[in-house]
């Protein structure tokens, strides 16, 4: 049996002193009691309810947030399912002009962030734009359409959410063997019977989990639903924090949010069931499908439609509006903004990665049973920011009181807030969220280090330092890398935690744009738009670079 197929986490060793390993798994087990510290304190808000605010929103408003909810769930869930399938198979199966271009340009539009493409849609589509007042010179001026819908907000999350169906559908299609479709098609199925029956089901668990990234992405939004002022449970626990001052009231609004996102994360896991697809054969993309002159421009306009719609024009707009006003933005302002933003970034990233590797070492010197104790850490993931702000500010308000505040007196001192309000519940709320966004590279880098490597170096006398200095860290730069990327990019966009969570004077490029398509002004919210698309469009690069390279 050859070395790589031994499993890398059987009988390897980490030191020959079980010291090493016993204050590692103690630190893992510290981290995920504290992604879980916010959840818990969220479910215990229960215990005194808040009978008032829940009598006014039953009265007012839960009716229709469930409903609004619900209704943009299965929409948006539909739509990504469409435009991601459809894409995938265009871009893996069939061989029509212009396929090789849009295998990666499709993905672009994961760089824009959601509130972006809403305030671009407004500006664009709204009653007051430059398209409905063109049109109504032609039609007259009773003419005009209301952009303000449900619908709108269904189809600005579709065109920048369906990358997360397409990436992952194109890789279950180009991992399907020839061998499978043409049985189907020697048994008398058409293509259009072989693809429904034979390829869709097998990449069924692909697309599902794309579809389930995407809801957990439309759940967790703040800004886009703000833009269109459509309300959602999203935007009831930001009117009952800042809007009646009531914690307690956001924080049971926030795990019924909670309750949503494990429903979905459920529904997910039973898509599944107990299916099971083994792959072998020939690679599918070797022989596709060589589309027919119609059909080759029909496939070409179609991804140019999508791709027009979803990237090329929102950047041609946000372009058009920076020019305009980029002398006047270009102050001292949007400069602290940058800076305020890329410090956050940049401090999250750092000990982002930092604390995912320790689980990542945790979950490699572990069993599989016990490596799954670990994986708990990563439910940080399916929180909504605004849930996760709700969870840390009620967890830091209880230890600012119980525990700052009494040794602070102790020692003689007035108590003051230590972490409320400060940078490092910022930071805490990153790295809780995106702790699985950095622990996937950083896993994924640590399976390819053969268990023979650091053992071979601690033969050699190596401690448990060097070891880790001179051969695991080498060979782990490029995932560290990605996962620097990957949770630095996610910091810049992120908007519900740092509106709720962030000190005074603190904004960041997020709130900036928050502040500005809040109140209108589009165009005075282009050019940090335009920042944060830059900063999106590295990961997704590099993402690019990774498949083709797979």
């Amino acid at each position: 049996m050859s070395e790589a197929a031994v499993a890398p986490t059987a009988g390897v060793r980490l030191s020959r002193r079980p010291s090493a390993l016993l204050l590692l798994r103690a630190a893992g087990l510290l981290l995920v009691a504290a992604v879980l510290v916010p959840v818990l304190v969220l479910l215990s808000s229960w215990a005194s309810p808040e009978g008032d605010v829940w009598q006014h929103l039953a009265d007012t408003q839960l009716a229709q947030l469930l409903l609004n909810t619900v209704i943009l769930m299965v929409g948006v869930g539909l739509l990504v399912t469409v435009l991601g399938v459809s894409l995938a198979w265009c871009t893996a199966m069939c061989d029509f002009p212009g396929r090789g271009w849009f295998e990666w340009l499709l993905m672009l539009p994961l760089a824009v962030p959601a509130y972006v493409m809403a305030f671009v849609v407004l500006g664009v589509f709204d009653f007051g734009g430059p398209l409905q007042g063109y049109l109504r010179g032609v039609l007259g001026p009773h003419w005009g359409v209301d952009v303000r819908s449900t619908a709108s907000v269904i189809v600005v999350f579709g065109l920048v959410l369906y990358p997360y169906v397409y990436m992952l559908a194109r890789s279950a299609f180009l991992s399907q063997s020839t061998e499978t479709l043409e049985v189907a098609r020697v048994l008398g199925c058409t293509g259009r019977q072989a693809f429904l029956r034979v390829a869709l089901p097998m990449a069924r668990p692909a697309i599902a989990a794309g579809i389930a990234l995407a809801l957990m992405e439309t759940l967790a939004d703040f800004g886009t639903v703000a833009v269109f002022n459509f309300d959602t449970f999203t935007t009831a626990i930001y009117k009952s924090w800042f809007g009646f001052f009531n914690l307690q009231a956001a924080a049971q609004l926030a795990s019924l949010l909670l309750l949503f996102v494990a429903l979905t994360l459920f529904a997910e896991r039973q898509s599944r069931g107990r299916s099971r697809f083994v792959q072998g054969g020939r690679l599918q993309h070797r022989q596709r499908y060589q589309a027919s002159p119609l059909l080759g421009a029909c496939l070409f306009t179609y991804c140019s439609l999508v791709l027009l719609l979803a990237f090329v024009l929102p950047m041609v707009q946000l372009l058009l509006w920076a020019v305009g006003e980029g002398a006047e933005q270009l102050n001292a302002r949007f400069f602290d903004l940058l800076g305020h933003s890329l410090w956050l970034a940049g401090m999250a990233a750092g000990l982002t990665v930092a604390l995912a590797l320790i689980l990542a070492f945790c979950r490699r010197f572990s069993s599989p049973r016990g490596g799954n104790i670990y994986a708990a850490a990563q439910l940080g993931y399916a929180l909504p920011g605004s849930v996760l702000a709700v969870g840390i500010m009620m967890s830091f308000t209880w230890i600012e009181h119980n525990a700052l505040a009494p040794l602070q007196r102790s020692l003689g001192f007035d108590p003051q807030p230590l972490l409320l309000g400060s940078v490092l519940t910022l930071l805490a709320a990153y790295w809780i969220r995106f702790l699985a966004v950095a622990s996937g590279p950083l896993e994924s880098a640590l399976e390819r280090v053969r268990p023979s490597l650091p053992e071979a170096a601690r033969t050699l006398g190596a401690g448990n330092w060097r070891v880790l200095r001179e051969v695991y860290l080498p060979m782990l730069r490029p995932g560290v890398f990605t996962a620097l990327v990957l949770v630095f990019v996610d910091v810049m966009k992120e908007m519900p935690a740092t509106l709720l969570l962030r000190p005074f004077g603190w904004d960041t490029l997020a709130v900036r744009i928050f502040e500005m398509t809040a109140e209108g002004q589009w165009e005075m919210a282009a050019l940090p738009s335009l920042a944060l698309v830059l900063a999106g469009l590295v990961p997704v690069m590099l993402s690019i670079r990774a498949s083709r390279l797979h």
